[in-house]
């Protein structure tokens, strides 16, 4: 049994040669809460052992984020700091590797004026857009991993007594990301392995239509004629591998932008901008949403969708099975990194350039042909459940099983 301390060493290792693979004379950019920043330095001392030449980490603060929402003009949040996002830009453009360690507080925004959350990330959306185009298309490396706050501790494990919660969610950060075990990374390369089949026989059907059955969901999404499946590792355009969610249980591609139709309901709750969004569903028409109802943050929810024309359309289809590790645990992690990697799911907003061929080498104009959603905003949602049947529709009409009550059926 390893002790904490161990496991933390693990966490940090696995960030650094599975999540990022960082190379030597590579820079690693480090987004961090403050509440990660012992982790973030064990992070540091493992990524300068793999020969990093540089780690550059931009500290947040979530509690300076609320004071702000409560007392900044409304003009404050039409700013960003261009600098920053320029900054991004520069080090992207030379082969950084990007981490993102998220710490949430679920509950961080409630109560504020939507429109505010509204303004401050279409503002920020719009400056970081070029940075974004570099990480859709896999151009870097980049990874999304989480470490507890006692904020999102308690919103899991609201039953027990409030020392032990942290501890709780980070044994179950650690099971979920395979770090428990003696060596994480042989874990991840069969993982990914595991994940390459699926990936690999879907590609080799290239199913024109995906249609979804479950209660309050029936769906049809057709797929772009180009179209690529990708889960588990991926690979940036110097051909290294690396891992962009830390955990994955994923095999995902792009819908075709305008060949969605019909209604699909939530299964798990979105944590968005620091809210709940609750029990909602989306109607579409000819791939846009054109009209969704929510029984806990309507408000939010019409915000999101109405970030840009883009929002108004799918970039994602993901497919994760009910039984899932993370799906397992039966905890509800109400962060979308976790929650989507138990339960299959979609996303409103922009499209990874890479699930279309050549997707990475392709202007927006040859992406927006072709069938690629482009926005400022990429947000994951739960639609998967034990109910859930799926089938994919061949260039001849063919109905094929994919998935069975909520699990592959291949």
């Amino acid at each position: 049994m390893n002790t904490f301390e161990q496991n933390l060493e693990k966490y940090a290792e696995l960030a650094v040669k599975v999540g990022i693979n960082v190379q030597p004379g590579q820079t690693l950019v480090i987004n961090a809460p403050l509440t990660a920043v012992e982790f973030v330095r064990i992070v540091a001392r493992k990524a300068y052992e793999a020969g990093a030449k540089n780690v550059h980490v931009e500290w947040n603060d979530e509690k300076l984020a609320r004071i702000k929402y409560d007392l900044a003009p409304d003009e404050a949040f039409k700013e960003f700091p261009m600098w920053k996002a320029k900054g991004f830009e520069e080090m992207a453009e030379n082969g950084a590797g990007f981490m993102s360690i998220i710490s949430p507080d679920p509950d961080l925004l409630k109560g504020v004026d939507p429109k505010r959350i509204a303004t401050f990330n279409k503002t920020a959306g719009l400056a970081l857009q070029k940075y974004r185009e570099y990480v859709l298309s896999d151009h870097v490396s980049w990874t999304v991993i989480g470490v507890p706050s006692k904020e999102w501790a308690a919103k899991v494990f609201p039953k027990l007594p409030e020392e032990e919660q942290i501890a709780k969610l980070w044994e179950a950060i650690f099971k979920v990301s395979r770090v428990d075990v003696e060596d994480p990374i042989q874990a991840w390369k069969e993982h990914n392995e595991n994940l390459l089949k699926k990936v690999n026989y879907l590609n080799e059907k290239k199913y024109k239509k995906l249609h979804y059955k479950a209660k309050g969901t029936d769906l049809t999404i057709e797929l772009p004629e180009e179209h690529v499946w990708l889960g588990g590792a991926s690979k940036n355009q110097k051909g290294i591998i690396f891992n962009a969610n830390i955990p994955t249980e994923e095999v995902f591609t792009m819908p075709f932008k305008h060949g969605v139709n019909g209604v699909v309901r939530s299964t798990k709750p979105l944590n968005y901008s620091g809210n709940l969004i609750e029990n909602f569903s989306l109607t579409f028409k000819d791939g846009r949403i054109v009209d969704f109802t929510a029984e806990k943050g309507y408000d939010i929810l019409k915000t999101l969708i109405e970030t840009d024309e883009g929002s108004h359309y799918l970039g994602e289809v993901a497919l994760v099975p009910y039984d899932s590790p993370i799906s397992q645990t039966n905890i509800l992690f109400y962060n979308t990194l976790y929650d989507e990697n138990a339960s299959c799911h979609l996303a409103i907003g922009s499209a990874y350039n890479s699930c279309l061929e050549n997707g990475a080498n392709l202007s927006k104009e040859e992406l927006e042909k072709k069938g690629a959603n482009q926005s400022i905003t990429h947000v994951d949602f739960m639609i998967g459940s034990r109910d859930l049947d799926i089938d994919g529709e061949t260039k001849d009409g063919k109905l094929e099983p994919i998935f069975r009550q909520g699990n592959w059926a291949f």
